[in-house]
């Protein structure tokens, strides 16, 4: 199949074109004309990854392998030295990053992990009514990803009402309606807000929140008749 057909279908399936401003979702590397045999989904481009697949493939990670202008590639940084063994290999890819975020990932996460109903969307940001004591709550959320803790900001003892965006999104705390805030990247700042607001908020990690992305896309690729693999994406961070 062309990289072009693929790209039409993923775009009909989560438009790039509602991604953010700041993001460089959409085809990062690759020619629309590419015959595409094999397609691997990841949640981000690491080496072992590059040089496991073969070539003329099609790579479709989560978070964009480019993201600011490149004004120069020097093969022995980052990430110029991922793009040129993925050129050597003729390795396309394509970003669905915010825009898959705001379509199916937020979804996916509160109903099928979490286990509650959405009842209200505002952008990338997914309410559930909880009715739930703080800390059973946070205990909940810890085991539903595998934390090793929760880490808090707690305000209220009880949660009427969550809200939730994976991955990174602490700066939308101050436009958030509810009793506690799930989200990834929660920084020393991020909670003192939240406190002067009284708002909770339980950090869900930002790679433990987003690792879903594979399995999802892949069910949808699947009614496209195509076959891909999904990449045992790691996480960067160790805990000890």
């Amino acid at each position: 199949m062309k990289l072009s057909e693929i790209y039409t279908f993923l775009d009909s399936l989560s438009p790039f074109e509602l991604q953010e401003k700041w993001d460089n979702s959409g085809l990062l590397l690759g020619d629309f004309s590419q015959d595409i045999q094999k397609i691997v989904l990841s949640i981000d481009v690491d080496e072992a990854l590059i040089d496991s697949m073969e070539e003329n493939s099609l790579l479709i990670t989560h978070h964009p392998l480019i993201f600011g202008g490149l004004r120069q590639l020097q093969f022995n940084q980052y990430p110029a030295n991922f793009i040129q063994k993925m050129i050597q290999k003729n390795i396309s890819n394509i970003s669905m990053h915010t825009n898959f975020d705001q379509t199916h990932l937020n979804d996916y996460v509160a109903t099928q992990i979490l286990g509650y109903e959405i009842v209200q969307k505002e952008g990338f940001v997914a309410y559930m009514d909880v009715e739930e004591d703080f800390d059973t709550f946070a205990a909940k959320v810890a085991t539903a990803f595998s934390l090793p803790h929760a880490k808090c900001v707690k305000n209220a003892q009880w949660i009427h009402r969550a809200a939730l965006t994976t991955g990174s999104g602490g700066s939308l705390l101050k436009f958030v309606k509810a009793d506690c805030f799930l989200t990834g990247d929660i920084k020393y700042h991020d909670a003192m807000e939240a406190k002067s607001i009284n708002l909770s908020m339980i950090d869900i990690g930002h790679f433990e929140s987003e690792r879903y992305f594979a399995e999802i896309l892949l069910k949808h690729l699947k009614n496209l008749g195509l076959e891909a693999i999904i990449s045992s994406s790691k996480n960067p961070f160790t805990y000890i």
